[in-house]
């Protein structure tokens, strides 16, 4: 449990559990449905006589801030109150007898608003829809500082949500003269040895707020074909997240160092194995 100070609100476990219950509500499910299915998929954090409280706290807050607190939940939250199992979880984690009578504070303050009505219910929030920049397939080249050219080809293009995703592979496309659409279809996808990279392809999610943060040109050479597909979701394929657009260029020329005392990657992947069946 990492917990930051006395507050109901104040601990991953709370935090994690309130902005899930609105992520759901937000995306147009009913209280019941969303209620169930985080009673469902933290069955582990239930079973955590130290973490418990947070979640059943939580869920109660969301309920009420949606004018639906369930009765059941309410005499669950109150008798964890009134019985002290969450001074005793304090407790059993070390807590000073200062935090401990803070903590009491606030339970009791917290237990007296799920007592009362919310005057009125949490509107759902609607989401901003964002496009991916890039479209599936496109070949993209920049310079690296020392004037050769680089690439990296867009994987998969995740449109009409909140985050308007692109999975893009950076290449081995490395020469002085402007790489054509033919070179990055026989391009090799570039390889990570360096550092604590265990011949890791440089393939990343990247998020359309953040790419151009920090932000290098890039110039649309074509567009080639891709077949498969990709879904953000597949955390399987252990895929990361949050790629900038400097990356593009920082990883490569880091890797390409490495190898200049060291052996290349002892993978070859190519550009096809990513895009074509």
């Amino acid at each position: 449990m990492g917990t930051w100070g006395t507050a109901i609100a104040a601990n991953d476990t709370y935090s994690d559990i309130y902005q899930s219950f609105f992520d759901f509500y937000n995306d147009g499910l009913e209280v019941p449905e969303i209620s169930n299915s985080l009673i469902l998929k933290n069955k582990d954090t239930i079973n955590d006589p130290d973490d418990c409280c947070n979640f059943w706290f939580a869920l109660a807050k969301a309920q009420w801030d949606c004018k639906e607190l369930d009765k059941g939940l309410f005499e669950k939250v109150r008798k964890i109150i009134d019985e002290g199992e969450d001074i005793a979880a304090w407790k059993r984690l070390d807590a000073n007898e200062k935090d401990i009578v803070k903590r009491k504070e606030v339970l009791d303050k917290f237990l007296a608003s799920l007592s009362t009505v919310r005057a009125k219910a949490k509107p759902r929030k609607k989401k901003p829809v964002i496009q991916p920049l890039f479209e599936k397939g496109d070949c993209l080249t920049f310079l690296f500082d020392n004037g050769k050219y680089g690439g990296a080809v867009v994987l998969e293009a995740i449109k009409n949500n909140e985050l308007g995703l692109n999975l893009i592979a950076t290449t081995r496309i490395y020469q002085s003269n402007k790489p054509s659409t033919k070179d990055f279809e026989n391009a090799s996808v570039l390889v990570k040895s360096f550092a604590a990279w265990d011949n890791q392809p440089d393939i990343v999610w990247c998020y359309a707020k953040s790419f151009y943060k920090n932000k290098i040109e890039l110039e649309f050479i074509g567009n080639m074909p891709v077949d498969l597909c990709y879904d953000p979701q597949d955390y399987a394929k252990g895929i990361p997240f949050g790629g900038s657009s400097n990356s593009l260029k920082e990883i490569p020329m880091l890797q390409f160092e490495f190898e200049k005392a060291n052996k290349k990657p002892s993978k070859n992947l190519t550009v096809k194995e990513f895009t074509r069946r």
